[in-house]
């Protein structure tokens, strides 16, 4: 089993993979910016880096594996990365599943949502052992990942589900727990980091 893992994790890190995984978190990327058109053609422009939260969270991957590629840790996006990809990809599914429980349906293009943003988070997860942040950066990450949390529920720029109309409160409450979570699991891997080197 155990040389069963260590293939697997050499082959994530293999160039050809690699570069193949930039391709993919890219495209996201771009369609993620071109789903939220909509709201960002009715956002005021001060607002327009915290509306589309997916595709930025795809995007400091993006920038995390061009670093890995480049033989080097680009530590703020890397924080900002795990901290994003498993928030928004759990919230997203979670939104998702929510309005399927409400409207007793989804479609084709909500169950790819919840397939592609379940996969963010995992991700993300699964590449833990690469990531090369400091206390100091989880900080930074904190600060921007609550701060979006503020500007998304308290200025009313969260993404445009008809569930969140409904529940706006509980969604808000939830999220901000969410993101607290996310935080929290940074700030143990940057421990445990700091707590290996001392040994």
């Amino acid at each position: 089993m155990k040389a069963y893992i260590m293939q697997l994790w050499h082959l994530m890190n293999h160039r050809a993979f690699l570069s193949l995984l930039l391709v993919v978190n890219l495209f996201g990327t771009i369609y993620g910016y071109y789903w939220y058109k909509g709201q960002l053609a009715a956002t005021d422009p001060i607002y327009y880096i915290f509306v589309p939260d997916s595709p930025t969270a795809s995007l400091f991957f993006c920038f995390a594996i061009i670093g890995w590629l480049l033989g080097k840790n680009y530590k703020l996006m890397e924080v900002l990365a795990l901290i994003t990809l498993i928030k928004y990809g759990l919230w997203a599914v979670v939104m998702n599943l929510l309005t399927l429980a409400e409207t007793g349906e989804l479609g084709a293009v909500g169950w790819m949502l919840v397939a592609s943003h379940f996969l963010m988070a995992v991700q993300a997860v699964l590449y833990l052992p690469k990531y090369r942040f400091k206390m100091w950066h989880v900080m930074v990450g904190a600060i921007w990942t609550l701060h979006n949390d503020v500007i998304d529920y308290l200025f009313g720029q969260m993404p445009f589900y008809r569930v969140i109309n409904q529940y706006p409160s509980e969604i808000g409450y939830f999220t901000f727990w969410l993101s607290i979570a996310c935080i929290m699991l940074a700030f143990l891997e940057s421990r445990k980091r700091e707590y290996l080197q001392q040994q």
